[in-house]
């Protein structure tokens, strides 16, 4: 088990080991001595829009200078416009400074390799043993500048990613930018291809990020829908590597439903299977197989999504809380991107989103969280796996369980999913009691 990193980077409180200035210049130096150390080429620093942001910055600019790395600074960019960038640019990495969808007080720093996608797992524990070693400074100290023209680059991307000749004249779309990092891009992208945009969440001051709006809070952008008589609202996190759309009803399309509503319109290229994860409802699977394609399951986590569709050979993965990657088109999830792949279907088909999500009927579905002192190792509880196989067995086989922690939060995520919403809330409730009951005894 890795020391620092977990499933996206490295992520935590401000002020709070490790995310301190002092470990993530050392952090900078340590990645820029495996991943591009003494000239081997500039490494990319992007980041979302939160307070910490620019300190950490200054540390990571440091760290790398030290290791002999150049560096590009991009300021406030999507997540994966930076690994984008990092890929068309040759950098040798990209860094990003965000802790997603966490609140302000929290952050986080996550790589991209040369190619644009995450790291190996060999790669970060190359990084890890050489934060153990003295940090010593490179006979060539790095040299850093600002790369002006990374939001008009990606801009043109993003629209370069929709079928040709295709427009959105006529589409009226609400943007909730999550006072993020999407808040200047995202507007130029839709309104660039003729669609008229209303933008909300786009006025960060360092603080307000995630705060009551974005991905992980659409309520705002569901009455904004509605009052302005939209066609749908794309609500990002706070990095703009999730999406969570909003239907011209006011209601929520998540994830799964975005992935089966891009599945269903680009199904002759995708090479006849589809990749969710261990938390992906239950319709969602029988509705990619009604469309005569595999449904694979990869770990939570977009990381892992990644290693199965490049085993697998396979372009679409995603998870319900919208991380969707397309490899088709892009290297890495992309909320900008999926977006557009929805708008473009609707647009295409003539078909309103409330009619693209339709053949997909979702089980109830109910999470809990239990909040952990530490990482717990699931070897270690043999009864909760007992504990699951019982519940799964009141389920008579027309549901599913899951008992998973967290790869980015000191939390144990508790899912249970079937045919009828009271048994599925019966279930979920007693076994939150159970589990809260053994992890007391262990402690």
């Amino acid at each position: 088990m890795r020391k620092y990193f977990g499933t996206d980077g490295i992520r935590g409180k401000v002020g709070e080991f490790p995310i301190t200035p002092e470990f993530v210049m050392k952090l900078g130096w340590a990645a820029g001595r495996v991943l591009a150390g003494d000239g081997k080429g500039p490494v990319l620093i992007g980041k979302d829009t939160r307070i910490s942001g620019y300190m950490f910055e200054s540390a990571l600019e440091a760290g790398l200078s030290a290791a002999g790395s150049d560096i590009r600074l991009l300021g406030p960019m999507p997540t994966p416009a930076i690994a984008w960038l990092t890929r068309k640019s040759r950098a040798q990495a990209g860094i990003v400074i965000s802790a997603s969808h966490n609140p302000y007080e929290d952050n986080g720093i996550k790589f991209f390799a040369a190619d644009g996608r995450k790291l190996a797992d060999e790669v970060e524990t190359a990084i890890e043993q050489e934060l153990d070693r003295p940090m010593v400074l490179s006979g060539r100290l790095g040299k850093a500048r600002r790369m002006a023209d990374a939001g008009r680059r990606y801009v043109e991307f993003c629209k370069s990613r929709v079928g040709e000749n295709c427009r959105f004249d006529g589409l009226h779309v609400v943007l909730d930018c999550a006072n993020g990092a999407t808040y200047r891009v995202a507007p130029r992208v839709f309104e660039g291809l003729g669609a008229k945009v209303d933008v909300i969440g786009a006025e960060p001051d360092g603080f307000n990020i995630n705060a009551g709006c974005g991905a992980t809070d659409p309520e705002a952008l569901r009455r904004t829908v509605v009052e302005r008589g939209a066609d749908l609202g794309l609500a990002f996190d706070g990095d703009g590597d999730r999406l969570i759309l909003v239907d011209d009803t006011g209601a929520v399309v998540d994830g799964d439903e975005i992935l089966y509503i891009i599945a269903k319109y680009r199904h002759e290229t995708l090479n006849g299977a589809v990749v969710g994860t261990q938390m992906s409802n239950l319709g969602l699977e029988q509705a990619i197989l009604a469309l005569h394609m595999g449904f694979h399951r990869a770990r939570v986590g977009d990381r892992y999504i990644l290693e199965m569709l490049a085993r697998e050979n396979l372009k679409l993965g995603g998870e319900a809380s919208g991380h969707i990657i397309n490899l088709n088109l892009t290297c890495t999830g992309d909320g900008i991107i999926s977006a557009l792949q929805v708008m473009e279907a609707m647009q295409v088909t003539g078909t309103a989103l409330r009619d693209l999500k339709s053949g997909m009927v979702k089980y109830p579905q109910k999470l809990l969280n239990i909040r952990l002192e530490n990482r717990l190792d699931m070897a270690s509880y043999p009864e909760l796996d007992d504990m699951v196989k019982e519940a799964e067995h009141e389920l008579g086989g027309n549901g599913r369980v899951l008992l998973r922690p967290s790869g980015t939060e000191p939390l144990l995520r508790i899912m249970v999913e079937g045919r009828d919403a009271g048994t599925v809330d019966t279930l979920v409730q007693s076994l939150a009691s159970r589990v809260e009951t053994v992890l007391q005894k262990h402690a």
